[in-house]
């Protein structure tokens, strides 16, 4: 299997990332995490085109509050390697690495929190993994049983078919929020992705996401909706108030489906990419549920 690892120079000029680099190997490919502090864990599950770079702002706040926060890159993003073929990734595989990392670690009494693919990923080694999991955080994500999240989004699946290996990821981002980005952060979301084929997991993503109810994916995420409508562990949802991706009624449905969620709690001024609009807020949010 060919695989696309980008060299270590390329990350020198991130900003805000003086965290160490951790990986472990799985079935030959080299997966990138950041493990910080001690005490129980809080796993950070990025989406799509993100990666552990998103939770930049709220691990060091994670620490302070006494807890350990582990934020894994999927393959195909972030520093982790990146199999080329588009038809490697799959659900059913992010699923699998990540439950991969979180038995290799042995977290247990885990906080998970979830972020646009991050939720189907990590809402699904929950309600399979109910014995690690003590609570969620829930951020602008959703469970597709068969249906598009929205207008904008297919607009957004259809330009990432259109320009597929061109696609500008920094760009992708700095359009997901309110406030905009800085050069050096739009650089730093670039910088996983220097050629084409490095966005093989990037192009897969959205074509992952269940459409119609005959989508291959759909089935798995139907079984992961229905198993939260029987989670009694406490639950946030946080949500950013200006999300066009996923407006704030999912956020709403997420609170009437989880009977131990609380919120929704909406972050104004911020869009889909919360963390970068309002980073304060949103670390203030997890670690005051963490306590």
């Amino acid at each position: 299997m060919d695989a696309y690892r980008v060299p270590d120079e390329a990350f020198a000029d991130v900003p805000d990332y003086p965290f160490a680099s951790r990986w472990r190997e799985q079935d030959g490919l080299r997966m990138h995490y950041l493990d910080e502090g001690e005490g129980d864990p809080v796993l950070l599950l990025h989406g799509e085109p993100t990666w552990s770079f998103l939770w930049r702002h709220a691990i060091p706040r994670v620490v302070a509050a006494g807890r350990r926060a582990v934020a894994p890159d999927y393959f195909g993003f972030g520093r982790s390697d990146k199999p080329t073929d588009i038809r490697w990734y799959s659900y059913d595989r992010h699923v699998e690495s990540v439950t991969r990392l979180v038995e290799d670690l042995d977290l247990r009494s885990l906080t998970i929190v979830v972020h646009d693919w991050g939720g189907p990923i990590g809402l699904r080694f929950a309600v399979e993994s109910p014995e690690r999991v003590e609570r969620l955080v829930i951020l602008d994500t959703g469970i597709s049983g068969g249906q598009a999240p929205s207008e904008t989004w297919l607009r957004f699946r259809d330009a990432v078919r259109h320009v597929g290996g061109e696609l500008d990821v920094g760009r992708l981002v700095a359009a997901g929020t309110a406030r905009g980005l800085a050069d050096d952060v739009r650089a730093a979301y670039d910088a996983p992705f220097p050629t084409p084929e490095s966005k093989a997991g990037v192009l897969a993503f959205p074509e992952l996401v269940p459409t119609e109810p005959e989508h291959p994916v759909a089935a798995a995420m139907n079984r992961v909706r229905d198993a939260l409508h029987a989670w009694e562990k406490p639950a946030l949802v946080v949500w950013g108030a200006d999300d066009a991706v996923l407006s704030p009624r999912i956020a709403e449905l997420f609170v009437q489906l989880i009977p131990g969620a609380t919120g929704p709690r909406l972050v104004e001024n911020a869009s889909h990419f919360l963390q970068e609009d309002a980073p304060d807020e949103v670390a203030e949010a997890i670690v005051s549920f963490l306590i």
